[in-house]
């Protein structure tokens, strides 16, 4: 199940999510929608990097069989931001955000693997029929 903190006014799709979610886990997760001043505050309190992004991830630290697998906080001005210089719509970019979001939630690092990430998401953007994810995008850069 997601449960969803929305701090917006965003009308969030929480089918077309909770599709994306029961693909990859059975365990709930929370998605916290924000503003870029927030996702800012989180990101220095957080990984002390004082800017806005796009998406964070925190996952639940143990594996506990009832617990969440953990949060995910995407800023809906970088939701609006991308989907429109990218000319796509904003609900595209909050799925892909959350993609990213929850495959880190799951483990995965693009930081540090092999592609791994990149292919997951790239297989998960086919079958959604979704727009170049961030990651694809950064490779074409």
């Amino acid at each position: 199940m997601i449960q969803i903190d929305n701090q917006t006014k965003y009308d969030i799709p929480t089918g077309y999510i909770e599709n994306i979610a029961a693909m990859l886990t059975k365990k709930d997760i929370e998605i916290i929608l924000c503003d870029n001043d927030t996702i800012q505050d989180i990101n220095r309190e957080y990984r002390q990097k004082d800017v806005a992004t796009d998406v964070l991830s925190f996952p639940l630290e143990v594996d506990i069989k009832h617990m969440p697998l953990g949060s995910i906080v995407i800023s809906i001005d970088k939701v609006n931001e991308k989907s429109t210089e990218l000319g796509h719509r904003p609900q595209d970019e909050l799925a892909l955000l959350f993609i990213h979001g929850l495959l880190h939630l799951l483990g995965f690092d693009h930081e540090i693997d092999s592609g791994e990430m990149r292919e997951k998401e790239r297989e998960l953007i086919e079958q959604f029929d979704l727009p170049k994810s961030l990651i694809i995008r950064t490779e074409e850069s």
